[in-house]
């Protein structure tokens, strides 16, 4: 269990996806670019299994935005994307219903 204050350091914000490159070597992984507005952020993503380039272009998603940035096979990540794990081991992307402005805060 986390407190109500531990929750409220998380920033979520909505982001679009424009842009998908396989990495090199990484079986799970694409380096995904996404606008969150006002900034440009790269993440990297272990979806490749379940979602091909032409699925991710333009879906808006739930991005952690103040998540201290990390390698994963040497390319930086600079936030990470919400998805469900399901009991098959298959992963969907947490989104939105409808189109919003892209940077919007989740509360």
């Amino acid at each position: 269990m986390i407190t109500l204050e531990d929750f409220k350091k998380l920033e979520l914000r909505v982001g679009k996806i424009f842009s998908v490159e396989e990495i090199e070597g990484a079986e799970k992984l694409y380096k995904l670019k996404v606008s969150l507005g006002t900034e440009e952020r790269q993440l990297v993503a272990g979806i490749k299994k379940f979602y091909s380039p032409e699925d991710l272009e333009g879906k808006q998603i739930i991005v952690v935005s103040n998540l201290e940035p990390a390698k994963l096979r040497g390319v930086e990540s600079q936030g990470m994307l919400l998805a469900a794990l399901e009991e098959d081991g298959s992963i969907t992307l947490v989104t939105t219903d409808r189109p919003v402005k892209e940077g919007s805060k989740i509360s």
